[in-house]
């Protein structure tokens, strides 16, 4: 007895689509393979690979330790995540934010990060804010490392010369350095910008300007990068900003010089313009946005504009920028004797390596791109030498640094001139890439004849002659050639990695204590004093109550007088003032008063002064409502 097999289901149309179904599947398989197999996904993965290694040991304990120290990192954990409370409950207090109780615009004390604020929305409390920090700490790096990869690439460099121009502006040995400044590590996107708007244009060293590679949505796109970059903060915005603007009037004088020298307009492109004009019109827009309450607050506090004399106290010598810091595995030992001479070796040990200044070196002399591209580059680092020197170049910075404080917008808000060696370093890394892409430079192949025709005079070797044998011998030779070429450039890449090993200090978090959770606000804590108030801001994050704590580069009229006032606290006197500013808690931690004017404050009575006193697990609230 047999059966018949069934029919394969049809669709209502009655056709078979298993297998068109198949082939989707197909198709899909390898899009997915051809992207994962892709120049920029494996940079972008290599990236995050390199990062988590490099930056190690920062992953191994993100809830508890934080990199370099309990000081700037701690500041920028809580501006993080104040920027993504503030836009999730109230954006209009953006600038004012709970901390220097009762200032306004005191979001704007320091560079806020706020483009770091959509990770700020994920998480709560105090060790989110770590962990959150910790994360973002070892994405810049890979972002830093993409960014200058992809610049170098639209340049035109091979890959070899990409990854060690990415590898050198990620992890210069300066960098390490500024291992507790996340504004100053964050730089990827500059480079990443450029990328995008030099891709956008259809321009690159190797070729010039190529209409026919024009992209309008990266060149709108590349300014999108560059306004977020602005979000970041102006310490290394500002300078990326003014060197746009140069891009830009640079873009132009050559446009004109085209249009005049050929008698013809050259190709640009009204969608290209468009882009150009919305993308310039953003960035601007999202500038002025953020400078605002940065002028507000120099108007309200005149301390926190900066002087020559402030920029003086940084601006390093010459010889810095040949010095390493002292988180530096491979030099840092080696550089101490050195270090030693410098006043300030956090913002003077500025070497951006070994490796690439020896590489753009070679790159002056041997290299893919033209001479005078290289000599530009070579005059752009020797300016942003000088420029980084501050005061310390011509004598006294003018001209130089210090004229552009003068008669710069924004200049004077900089304090530290010797973090321009950011463009000192991706200068040199283009110039290294150069080197390293040397072999690009050979001429384009002639196209071949015809066989058989006139023009195929082409002499061939006849088999078995000694001809044909000393032909197949050589083309069996320029594959290995080629490898050996290929691994040989491996050695550079290796040792851009080696001077970027680190041996950044992690520091142990301080615990929120158990008083000061689910306080409302405003509150004060005491002691009020020093780097403590870096925690103070931290644990502030558990709810964001109002507290008149905080630590900026100047300190408010009105946390001085508050600070000056509760020396005596609790009296009268004290209790009254803290009462009419509005403070309903104070909350005293004795372990950190020792050696304070508050050290003693648990000692005084609180008789008659309808204060409330409460002890929590080794720490006092003094209830005054």
């Amino acid at each position: 007895m047999t059966t018949e097999q069934e029919a394969p289901p049809t669709s209502p149309d009655g056709a078979d689509h298993t297998e068109e179904s198949g082939s989707r599947g197909r198709t899909a398989g390898r899009f997915l393979l051809r992207l994962l197999r892709h120049e920029w996904t494996l940079a972008s993965i290599g990236g995050l690979l390199l990062a988590v290694v490099l930056t190690w040991p920062t992953l191994r304990d993100i809830t508890e330790t934080i990199p370099q120290d309990i000081g700037d990192p701690i500041l920028q954990a809580w501006q993080i995540a104040w920027g993504g409370h503030v836009l999730t409950t109230d954006p209009t207090q953006l600038w004012h934010s709970n901390t220097f109780f009762p200032e306004p615009y005191t979001y704007a004390y320091s560079d806020t990060l706020l483009g770091y604020a959509p990770a700020g929305m994920i998480g709560e409390g105090p060790v989110a804010a770590v962990v959150r920090y910790n994360i973002l700490y070892v994405l810049v790096h890979a972002l830093a490392f993409v960014g200058a990869y992809a610049l170098v690439r639209q340049l035109g460099a091979n890959r070899i010369g990409g990854a060690v121009a990415g590898v050198a502006f990620a992890y210069a040995p300066w960098r390490l350095a500024q291992a507790g400044h996340l504004h100053v590590l964050s730089i990827g996107g500059i480079a990443l910008a450029l990328a995008m708007l030099a891709r956008g244009h259809g321009w690159s060293l190797r070729h010039g300007y190529r209409p026919q590679r024009r992209r309008p949505g990266w060149a709108l796109a590349g300014w999108l990068v560059a306004a977020w970059q602005i979000t970041l903060g102006f310490g290394v915005g500002l300078p990326f900003g003014y060197v746009l603007g140069l891009l830009c009037l640079a873009a132009l004088v050559g446009y004109g010089w085209s249009w005049w020298r050929r008698k013809a307009r050259p190709v640009f492109g009204g969608r290209l313009l468009a882009a150009d004009l919305v993308g310039g019109v953003l960035f601007a827009a999202v500038t002025f946005f953020m400078a605002l309450p940065y002028l507000e607050v120099v108007e309200r506090h005149p301390a926190g504009r900066r002087t020559l004399a402030h920029i003086e106290m940084f601006s390093p010598p010459l010889r810095g920028f040949f010095i390493a810091p002292s988180e530096s595995w491979l030099w840092g030992e080696r550089h101490a004797a050195a270090r030693d001479t410098l006043t300030f070796a956090g913002e003077m040990t500025l070497l951006p390596g070994v490796t690439l200044i020896a590489l753009a070196g070679a790159g002056l002399f041997l290299s893919a791109w033209r001479p005078i591209h290289r000599v530009f580059l070579a005059v752009g680092v020797l300016v942003s030498v000088a420029l980084a020197s501050g005061t310390r170049f011509g004598g006294d910075g003018d001209p130089g640094y210090a004229t552009l404080v003068n008669y710069f917008p924004g200049w004077d808000a900089l304090r530290t001139p010797g973090r321009l060696v950011l463009w000192t370093t991706l200068l040199l890394a283009i110039l290294a890439a150069g080197a390293l892409s040397a072999n690009l430079r050979r001429p384009e192949p002639i196209a071949a004849p015809v066989a058989g025709t006139a023009t195929d005079t082409t002499a061939r070797p006849v088999a078995g002659t000694a001809t044909d044998t000393e032909t197949g011998t050589a083309a069996r030779r320029r594959p290995r050639r080629r490898w050996f070429v290929r691994l040989a450039m491996l050695v550079p890449l290796a040792l851009v990695m080696l001077e970027g090993i680190n041996l950044t200090p992690h520091a142990t978090v301080i615990p929120q204590p158990a008083a000061l959770r689910d306080q409302a606000g405003p509150l004060l804590v005491l002691p009020s004093d020093g780097i403590l108030e870096y925690s103070v801001m931290l644990w502030s994050t558990d709810g964001f109550p109002q507290v008149v704590n905080g630590l900026a580069s100047f300190t408010p009229d009105t946390q001085a007088q508050t600070r000056a006032m509760t020396v005596s606290f609790p009296d009268a006197a004290s209790v009254a003032y803290l009462r009419n500013l509005g403070i309903r808690t104070v909350v005293v931690l004795p372990g950190y008063a020792v050696g304070t004017p508050w050290q003693d404050v648990l000692d005084r009575p609180v008789d008659g002064l309808d204060v409330r006193r409460e002890e929590i697990a080794g720490a006092v609230v003094f209830h005054l409502s």
